[in-house]
């Protein structure tokens, strides 16, 4: 809930970073959140975790894996907010949970309820009426909602072998040679803004704590949650930037952006009422059941 929560609001951060351009801005979180996950490794004496990432070539390949998937879905969300598609941001973030529960289908084999597959039919169809109503594909929403369930899979396949610190500080590190290597280019090229000093490039440095603070509260949920409950919790994050979007940056709401996204609630309320149903524990049949029993009936749950 707290990533969730923060990730609400960050949209309110990206304008304060003009004039440097989506690209730079990612470079920057990715360089500075290496190093606020060095500094708070070495704060709290956990740099030996980072032998269980680089140990086994396989863990350390899925990591390098998702640092590429985190930092394309960063690139995306921050080139959607700085050209005005907010709203197609949030979209992306309200049907994500809908493609984790596909990815559950596709990758690991689970089964799906009733329930489920109407969910999934309602979020493709709120796709399929957006794009026909507005006359072009929301690629913005559909890029973050696909690069973010894969993200939150290949999380979870890493399971409690690293910690998160550990894990994002191997992702960062992955993606940190590219994102120096742009920024030495722009400063060949004297496109660097972050020379201009002062609190823009105070802002620039704050990307890495703005960034790995809810990324760590994430790895943390998803190598010890299920992965349709991390698909669950979810849909906090795109409300807060849904209502960022149309009361604060004021962006268009027609008739046709309505209806897509009226669909997308629906499917979100089919799927978190089923999966309330799915954990309830069986009601006993036969005798009624009394105080002792529902005790035990807890003790065995």
């Amino acid at each position: 809930m707290g990533a969730y929560l923060l990730w609400g609001v960050l949209p309110l951060y990206f304008p304060l970073l003009e004039p440097a351009g989506a690209v730079e801005i990612i470079a920057h979180r990715v360089v500075w959140s290496l190093l606020f996950c060095l500094l708070a490794l070495a704060a709290t004496r956990g740099l030996g975790s980072l032998r269980a990432a680089v140990a086994s070539r396989r863990t350390l390949a899925t990591l390098a894996a998702a640092g590429a998937l985190v930092a394309t879905n960063w690139l995306v969300y921050v080139y959607g907010v700085l050209s005005g598609h907010t709203v197609d941001a949030a979209l992306g973030y309200y049907i994500n949970p809908l493609v984790t529960v596909a990815l559950a289908v596709v990758v690991l084999g689970e089964r799906l309820r009733r329930a489920q597959w109407l969910a999934i039919a309602l979020g493709a169809a709120a796709v399929v009426v957006i794009t026909v109503g507005m006359r072009r594909l929301p690629w913005v929403a559909v890029a973050l909602a696909v690069t973010f369930a894969v993200y939150g899979l290949v999380k979870n396949r890493v399971g409690r072998t690293v910690g998160a610190a550990g894990s994002l500080t191997v992702e960062t590190a992955a993606m940190t040679p590219f994102a120096l290597a742009y920024l030495a280019v722009l400063a060949a090229d004297d496109r660097l803004t972050f020379v201009r000093g002062g609190w823009h490039a105070a802002a620039l440095a704050g990307l890495g704590i703005v960034t790995a603070v809810p990324l760590l509260l994430f790895g943390g949920a998803a190598r010890r949650l299920p992965l349709s409950v991390v698909g669950m919790l979810q849909y906090l994050a795109p409300t807060l930037q849904f209502v960022v979007a149309v009361a604060v940056f004021r962006e268009p709401m027609p008739g046709v952006r309505w209806a897509g996204f009226a669909l997308v609630w629906a499917a979100l309320v089919v799927l978190t009422v089923d999966g309330l149903r799915a954990g309830r524990p069986p009601r006993p049949r036969g005798r009624p059941v009394g105080e002792a029993d529902a005790a035990q009936a807890t003790v065995n749950q």
